[in-house]
């Protein structure tokens, strides 16, 4: 055979090794990376990148997979039982100290059934004659809790009325409830609906001195509110606040965005093209108007906001965007303080997110449901009633 006849058998040789019949691989090995590129690279089959080989790399694209499908939103079981066991706290504490009832009211948005608290002094002034206050629980499928309880006392003792919204996705109703959670979107309208219940159902309340106040995903509702066009607050208080949804996902675990990127009225995430009910609008822009801090602008009333370094939910770094867009923009209406590592409660998070949330939590003991102070805190709630006092002039009326 001659030199040239040796290259073609050569060569014919190899396309026969190219084309011959596959070899399965080994059990347990992750098949090579398919889309015709040799050498593909991780996820994305680009020339040159790692392959994908290892079964780590699997796991970890299980953790990272995040479903745009409503049947794949999380659920969630409602715990009916604890709730029942707060609205018996709450009544048992209430005797001889203050009036406490359990209403519900539609909201203003759909009509829904939104329950809520109402705690409210024993004697009641004249008509108009209280200043009120809209307390909007925290924590994503949270409620109010009894850990509330002398906060609302003080505020109670000072004039205020109390209302406290357990809006769409709250627990302790029914699992259907719980799952109709909508961050950002409706549950926004169930909160700004308790003005309209006491406007129309609490003759005592002076409906021109009602405010708003909220933590962590309570403050993330209650700037919402305060940065819409004609609402009928006062003033308000988002403390330690979510503000930045499109940051927030980003330093969040892949199971949080899962509640926004399966949402009907979402579907998708932040890099997506086209997210909404109908599809029709991006991703980004959906994300944006569900982020308080991009409607700071709008802002018209008094604001207090307090964060606080050491939080390990809502990081400073997302908060530090509220703060200083308040500062910038709204100048005279803004209130704010950064707490610089506030001591906190670890039976109550293990971080600063609650600081000013401190109550002995620990039903044996003879402080259950009382304030355990540190400086930090004593020092927030002198500025939250002062700011309120300024603002809704609880003293009007005696």
């Amino acid at each position: 055979m001659n030199r040239r006849s040796t290259v073609v058998a050569v060569a014919f040789a190899s396309v026969s090794i190219m084309v011959g019949p596959k070899v399965a691989p080994a059990q347990g090995t992750p098949p090579p990376p398919t889309g015709g590129q040799r050498g593909g690279g991780r996820g994305g089959g680009q020339r040159g990148g790692l392959p994908w080989r290892t079964a780590e790399d699997t796991a970890r694209a299980h953790r990272l997979y995040i479903s745009t499908h409503p049947e794949d939103m999380p659920r969630t079981n409602a715990g009916t039982a604890a709730r029942l066991a707060t609205d018996s706290i709450f009544a048992a504490r209430s005797q001889g100290v203050m009036d406490f009832q359990i209403v519900s009211y539609k909201s203003d948005v759909d009509g829904l059934e939104i329950p809520a608290y109402v705690f409210a002094p024993l004697q009641k002034r004249e008509p108009r004659g209280h200043a009120a206050m809209v307390w909007v629980h925290g924590y994503v499928h949270g409620r109010f809790q009894e850990r509330t309880l002398p906060f609302v006392k003080e505020a109670v003792a000072k004039g205020y009325v109390i209302v406290a919204p357990q809006y769409r996705g709250s627990l302790g109703y029914t699992n259907e409830f719980a799952d109709m959670i909508d961050y950002g979107g409706k549950e926004i309208d169930d909160a700004e609906s308790a003005y309209t219940f006491i406007k129309s159902s609490l003759p005592y309340v002076d409906p021109d001195r009602v405010g708003i106040m909220g933590w962590s995903h309570g403050g993330f509702i209650t700037a919402h509110i305060l940065f819409r066009d004609n609402q009928p607050f006062k003033a308000g208080a988002p403390i330690v606040p979510v503000t930045n949804l499109i940051f927030r996902l980003s330093t969040h675990a892949p199971n949080y965005t899962q509640s926004f990127a399966s949402n009907p009225d979402i579907g998708g995430m932040p890099s997506d093209r086209t997210c909404g009910a109908t599809h029709d609008q991006s991703c980004l822009d959906e994300y944006v108007k569900r982020s308080p801090v991009f409607h700071v602008q709008n802002l018209k009333v008094p604001i207090l906001v307090h964060v606080a370094t050491n939080d390990c939910d809502v990081h400073f770094i997302e908060d530090q965007q509220m703060v200083y867009t308040l500062m910038a923009l709204k100048p005279t209406l803004a209130d704010t303080k950064i707490y610089v590592d506030p001591p906190f409660l670890q039976e109550l998070g293990g971080c600063g997110h609650t600081f000013s949330e401190r109550v002995t939590t620990d039903p044996k003991s003879p402080k259950y449901l009382e304030r355990d102070d540190s400086p930090e805190q004593i020092d927030a709630w002198n500025r939250i009633w002062a700011f309120f006092g300024r603002t809704l002039h609880p003293e009007i009326g005696k």
